[in-house]
């Protein structure tokens, strides 16, 4: 789904995008459910057209929603939506993969932290991201960020913890929440795409602002996630359009 990526959405649309196709951490499901409200994907959505003839319509139009389980680690996972924050997709690519060559096939919080900073420089890394990955490894390393059983913990809790680390805030760790936990009631109201394409799906002409979204977003719970995932839909959608009545160049 990288293709979905909208440049003039901003970075954090892409990177939201970018974060349901990484390797992430493939884990017995049990830990990931236990916060999650004892219902299918399917059945998550049904719910969320049954109550909102708006979402129904757009359900209809663009598919079925789906967040494909994650296959590799979370720590990786984290340090690489650090890593994309505020750079165009072509460079943060660039600068991932040396990063990611520096381990190896060894990426861990230990191995980050046994590397010079310097390293991290050299591979493309500003010092502020070096920084920040470093941060992230001590925290997961000491306990502070416990990766290891952090889909136990409920919704706020894991935002909280997330948030201690440098580079990371609410909007970061939603994501994670979405794309890693498949939590099905997020609301991200401070993200650029969910805005937007709430506009567009209800014929807004302003976006609303996020406390007026979090408002908006009761009459979904506990299904939010589903909300929100065709909310980037819809953008998608408006930017297929556009693409579909630009003129072709003439030959």
């Amino acid at each position: 789904m990288r293709e979905l990526a909208v440049k003039d959405m901003g970075d954090t649309f892409a990177v939201a995008l970018l974060i349901i196709n990484q390797n992430t951490a493939a884990r017995s499901t049990s830990e990931e459910e236990s916060f999650m409200p004892k219902i299918t994907f399917s059945g998550a959505a049904a719910e969320v057209a049954r109550r909102d003839p708006v979402m129904a319509k757009l359900m209809k139009r663009t598919g079925s929603f789906r967040l494909p389980r994650p296959t590799g680690d979370r720590f990786t996972a984290l340090a690489e939506s650090i890593l994309y924050q505020q750079l165009a997709g072509a460079a943060a690519a660039a600068i991932h993969r040396r990063f990611v060559a520096l381990f190896d096939g060894d990426l861990s919080p230990e191995a980050v932290l046994a590397l010079p900073p310097r390293k991290l420089r050299a591979a493309g890394l500003s010092g502020s991201k070096a920084a920040s990955i470093r941060d992230l490894a001590a925290k997961v390393a000491d306990g502070t960020v416990p990766l290891d059983r952090i889909g136990r913990l409920p919704d706020e809790e894991i935002v909280t913890r997330l948030s201690v680390v440098r580079g990371i805030g609410r909007w970061t760790a939603e994501m994670f929440l979405i794309f890693q936990l498949r939590r099905l009631d997020v609301w991200p109201v401070g993200d650029y795409g969910v805005r937007k394409g709430y506009s567009l799906a209800y014929g807004l002409r302003d976006f609303l602002t996020p406390k007026q979204l979090e408002a908006e977003g009761e009459r979904f719970r506990p299904y939010r996630t589903v909300a929100a995932w065709y909310c980037w839909r819809a953008v998608h959608e408006q930017r297929k359009t556009r693409q579909k009545s630009r003129p072709r160049p003439a030959r």
